[in-house]
């Protein structure tokens, strides 16, 4: 793997095929293991060596299958072992997932939610110690669309707040809606390094169905395009009112 730095603020998506290097990147970065060669840093700390309290506050990572961070036998058991895991004050936990996806109930097992709430809790257990780096893999395997667009916002709420958030995904239009930079992957190595626009326009085997249409414009998103399209029609508008005064 290439030198890689990320700062403070940013969304990086890591693209790749599958066996590209991805998870075990995250997992490095995570300090569950230990790089072939090379190292880890996050603010300067080997994530690796660092005590669980310690960890906690530098780095958090949602695997593929968020039910696997969750083992109590409710939501509300897990917010409050979270609590006392990472030296919380009571209710932390509870709170955070309380503004994020205030639906889920206290009382559920966490197998018996759905995909997008049982990823609200375990980015509510991720998120209470509030972690320096957030990272997720493949976070949106299995979401509708209301919770994916509360991914979305969670990610750029944690961005503004300062934090880097790096996610391994395939999902394309997440990357492009809430991702400043995107690192593709491949066998290990980095093989492109830029904005997520360049790269995702740049590439048939990531650019999204937006991109690919209305080329050669670099618009990725609905979003981008409703913008545009409102923009356009506000000035055919105020052109006709012209030309009819």
């Amino acid at each position: 793997m290439s030198s890689l730095t990320i700062d403070g603020g940013q969304v990086v998506a890591l693209m790749g095929r599958n066996g590209a290097g991805k998870s075990t990147l995250l997992s490095a970065m995570a300090g569950l293991r230990t790089p072939f060669r090379g190292r880890v840093r996050i603010a300067g700390l080997d994530p690796a060596v660092l005590a669980p309290h310690d960890l906690v506050t530098t780095v958090g990572l949602v695997p593929q299958q968020a039910a696997d961070l969750l083992y109590a036998e409710s939501v509300d058991l897990e917010c409050r072992q979270t609590d006392r895991d990472a030296q919380l004050a009571p209710g932390t936990t509870a709170a955070v997932l309380a503004r994020i996806a205030p639906w889920v109930p206290k009382s559920a097992h966490p197998a018996d939610l759905s995909e997008g709430s049982r990823l609200a809790v375990a980015l509510s257990v991720v998120l209470a110690p509030d972690p320096t780096v957030l990272l997720l893999d493949e976070p949106t395997r299995g979401l509708d669309l209301s919770a994916k667009d509360l991914l979305i916002q969670v990610l750029r709420e944690a961005a503004e707040r300062g934090r880097t958030v790096v996610l391994a995904t395939h999902d394309v239009e997440l990357v492009a809606e809430v991702a400043s930079r995107t690192i593709v992957v491949a066998d290990g190595e980095i093989v492109a390094d830029g904005t997520t626009r360049r790269i995702v326009t740049s590439s048939p085997m990531f650019a999204p169905q937006v991109s690919k249409v209305l080329a050669p414009l670099e618009l990725l998103t609905v979003r981008e395009v409703e913008s545009v399209l409102a923009r356009t029609l506000a000035t055919s508008e105020r052109d006709g009112k012209d030309q009819i005064s």
